[in-house]
């Protein structure tokens, strides 16, 4: 399915493709720049041109949702700002943050009053998310502050009634629910009763509707979003892995997934082991054990970075793994992380869908371009 000629001439003349971020059955989503009335801006293109037709009607209704929402929100300075829209294509401002499961926020309290204050400033215009319950759907940005994106399942309303309320709360809820993963102690006697409480709708939708959802989403349309992964990073990841971990040269290993342009969803291995040429004995070890398909890139690295409790910092690796470098350069937490980092610029296996961000984290880090 192509997109209509007006979209297409657009796109053309104004966009600059970059790193593909995610493709699923209801959209294909990349990073570039757009050049707008005031200049050339990072932006990021959702578009339905390779939407099968089977699921282009959905696909068609959510991207509607997310224009009609993206164009309320514009100067609200919670989430991005709508540049363009056409009839199957729209590009959204770049949010220079890092999604909420990456950057893991622990402790960080000023980011959730700042959470909370875009909540109301959403509430005010009339919009509720209905996706937040995903750590994917919040942003934490480079200012500290917290922004939303993916507005597919947003929902618009002119008037605050019944519905718009119970929306709202769930919203309010559902960051709440992250507030108690990485700031428990904060939380008001008020808010541990928010999330000692679910609305009757939520409840309800738990019991009916998210189990019919489920069974369309993962059945009929084959799609699991687990950070933005899909089916092969919750199947055949962890059977990699153990695989990978046999040989008696690997130390440890861990698997990632990127958005690739050719296949949907890519899997990245990041092997920890002193012997650089290890990658075409683990692929034949991977293919003779006829098991899920190897993965697509498999990169050995003397160290893989960790967290002070010893696991493998994996927000880390999957930006890597999607070229997003210029994202990375303020999750570094000390020296072991950064010369993990160098060695990555100049090793590292996708470079099919290289943007060139490079440059400022070099800038700041003093690295050498690969």
């Amino acid at each position: 399915m192509s997109l209509p000629k007006d979209d297409a001439a657009t796109l053309s003349a104004r966009w600059t493709e970059g790193a593909l971020l995610k493709r699923d059955v209801f959209s294909t989503v990349e990073r570039g720049r757009f050049r707008g009335d005031s200049g050339e801006v990072d932006a990021v293109l959702r578009r339905l041109d390779e939407v099968p037709w089977w699921s282009f009607p959905l696909a068609r209704h959510l991207f509607a949702r997310e224009k009609h929402a993206l164009a309320l929100a514009k100067g609200l300075n919670v989430g991005p700002d709508l540049l363009w829209a056409g009839r199957r294509a729209l590009v959204r401002g770049f949010v220079d943050g890092v999604a909420l499961h990456l950057a893991k926020p622990h402790g960080d309290l000023a980011y959730f009053r700042s959470a909370k204050a875009a909540l109301r400033r959403l509430r005010r215009a009339g919009i509720c998310h209905n996706d937040l319950a995903k750590e994917q759907n919040w942003l934490v940005g480079r200012d500290g502050r917290a922004y939303v994106t993916d507005f597919q399942l947003a929902a618009c309303f002119n008037r605050r009634g019944r519905l718009y309320r119970i929306l709202a709360y769930e919203d309010l809820r559902h960051l709440l629910k992250h507030k108690r993963s990485y700031a428990p102690e904060a939380l008001t006697p008020r808010e541990r009763k928010i999330l000692a409480k679910k609305s009757f709708a939520a409840s309800l939708w738990l019991a009916t509707g998210k189990k019919v959802y489920r069974a369309i989403t993962r059945g009929l349309f084959n799609f699991t979003d687990r950070e933005g992964g899909g089916r092969r990073l919750v199947n055949d990841a962890p059977v990699l892995a153990e695989l990978i971990r046999k040989n008696p040269a690997v130390r440890d290993t861990a698997i990632v997934a990127f958005a690739d342009r050719r296949s949907g969803v890519g899997l990245y291995a990041f092997v920890e082991a002193d012997q650089a040429t290890l990658e075409g004995e683990l692929r034949s070890e991977l293919s003779a054990a006829k098991g899920p398909k190897p993965p697509e890139h498999i990169q050995v690295v003397h160290a893989l970075p960790r967290d002070t409790s010893g696991k493998p910092r994996t927000e880390i690796l999957q930006l890597v793994a999607m070229n997003q470098l210029d994202l990375i350069e303020p999750m570094m937490k000390n020296d072991q992380d950064r010369a993990f980092l160098k060695d990555i610029l100049e090793q590292r296996k996708n470079l099919r869908d290289r943007f060139n961000f490079e440059a400022d984290f070099r800038r700041a880090d003093g690295l050498r371009a690969p």
